[in-house]
C-alpha cells in the first residue's frame, strides 16, 4: 500500500522544504539552479508515482505528458502569464493521456508497460524534427510572464534563480498535498483497491476501468505541469523531453525513493540528482558510478530511503470498514 507520511513525517518533509527555501541565503546561482532541477524532477517522478505506488501501473511513455507540458510554453503564446500557461500545460497533457490511457488499459502487466512505450515514442516522432517542435534540435522559449490580477513582476536576471527555486518548490508542495488528499479520499482508496486484488474490487462494483483511466489522466496532468516548469527553468524545449529514457529515469527515482511512501519519490530524486553530481566530480565514468550505487541501494533497502523512516508498530486488530469501501493506506 501507498502510506502517507505521518504528523511527525509532514514535520520533517516541512522542516526539508524550509531548507530548500532557505538556500539563496547562502547557496550559489549554480547550486540554486541544480536544486530547481531536483525540483521539477520530484514533480514528475510524484507524477508517475500516482500510477506505479498507488494503482501498480508501470508506464514507460510517462515522459510524453511531461513533453507536452514544456511544448505548451513554447506554442502558447509568449508573455501570457503563469497563471494561464500552468492550467493550460496540465490541460494540453490530460487532453493527450484521455486517449492513450483509454486504449493502454485495455491491456495489463507487461502488455501495458510496452503499450505505453509505443504511445510515448509516437508522440515523441510528432515533436522530433518537426515544424512543430521546432526541429530535432529543439528551441528556446520565452518565459511566461510572473503576473496575476494586472500586476507584473519584473524579475532581474541575477535574482531569477531564487525565483524560480521558490516558485518551483510551492509547486512540488501543491502537487504532494494534493495527492495526500486524494489517497484519503473514496477514489484514493478505490485505486489502493484495485492494486491490491482487482478482480475483487470489481465484484464489489467497482468500474475499475474508470477508476485507472482517471488516475492516467490525473498523472498525465502533473506530468505536464511538470514538464511546464522544466521549460520555464530552463527557457529550452527538446523533443527528447518525450524520449523513454526520461521516463525510466523517473521510475529509478521511485525506485531508489521507495514504493510504499508518496514522499519517497522526492527523496528519490533528489538523491538521483545529487548522486549524479557527486560521481560527476569523482569521475568520468559516471553512469557506472551510478548504477553501481544505487544497485546497492535497492538491495540494501527494499523499501527505497524512505523505508529509512519505517519503525515498527505492534499489531492491532484492524477496524472494521464499510461494506464496499476497501481499507486506507497505513500511515507512516
Amino acid at each position: 500500500m501507498l502510506a502517507v507520511a505521518s504528523r511527525a513525517g509532514h514535520v520533517w518533509l516541512a522542516l526539508a522544504a524550509l531548507g530548500v527555501a532557505l538556500l539563496p541565503l547562502w547557496a550559489s546561482n549554480y547550486h540554486l539552479e541544480l536544486a530547481s532541477t531536483a525540483l521539477v524532477s520530484a514533480m514528475f517522478a510524484l507524477s508517475l508515482h500516482l500510477l506505479v505506488g498507488a494503482a501498480g501501473m508501470v508506464s514507460l511513455g510517462h515522459a510524453a505528458f511531461f513533453g507536452i507540458g514544456a511544448y505548451a510554453v513554447h506554442l502558447l503564446p509568449a508573455g501570457m502569464s503563469v497563471l494561464l500557461t500552468l492550467p493550460a500545460a496540465a490541460l494540453l497533457a490530460a487532453a493527450a493521456a484521455l486517449p492513450v490511457g483509454a486504449l493502454s488499459l485495455r491491456t495489463r502487466g507487461f502488455f501495458f508497460l510496452m503499450t505505453t512505450l509505443a504511445f510515448g515514442q509516437m508522440l515523441f516522432f510528432v515533436f522530433h524534427d518537426t515544424p512543430l517542435g521546432g526541429g530535432k534540435d529543439g528551441v528556446f522559449v520565452s518565459r511566461p510572464a510572473l503576473e496575476a490580477f494586472g500586476l507584473v513582476w519584473e524579475v532581474p536576471r541575477r535574482n531569477r534563480p531564487t525565483v524560480l527555486l521558490l516558485l518551483n518548490l510551492g509547486v512540488l508542495v501543491a502537487m504532494y498535498a494534493g495527492l495526500a488528499a486524494l489517497l484519503r479520499t473514496l477514489f484514493g482508496r478505490a485505486l489502493l483497491g484495485i492494486r491490491a486484488n482487482e478482480g475483487r474490487m470489481r465484484a464489489l462494483g467497482y468500474d475499475t476501468f474508470r477508476i485507472k483511466l482517471a488516475a492516467f489522466v490525473v498523472a498525465g496532468a502533473l506530468a505536464g505541469v511538470s514538464g511546464h516548469m522544466w521549460a520555464m527553468a530552463q527557457a529550452f524545449v527538446s523533443p527528447e523531453l518525450l524520449g523513454w529514457h526520461r521516463s525510466a529515469e523517473a521510475l529509478l527515482m521511485v525506485l531508489l525513493g521507495g514504493l510504499g511512501a508518496l514522499h519517497g519519490p522526492i527523496l528519490g530524486a533528489f538523491a538521483f540528482i545529487g548522486l549524479g553530481e557527486a560521481s560527476n566530480l569523482v569521475t568520468e565514468r559516471q553512469k557506472l558510478v551510478e548504477g553501481l550505487v544505487i544497485l546497492a541501494v535497492v538491495l540494501a533497502l527494499p523499501k527505497g530511503l524512505a523505508g529509512l523512516g519505517l519503525r515498527r508498530r505492534p499489531a492491532r486488530p484492524a477496524a472494521p470498514s464499510p461494506a464496499g469501501t476497501p481499507v486506507a493506506a497505513a500511515e507512516l
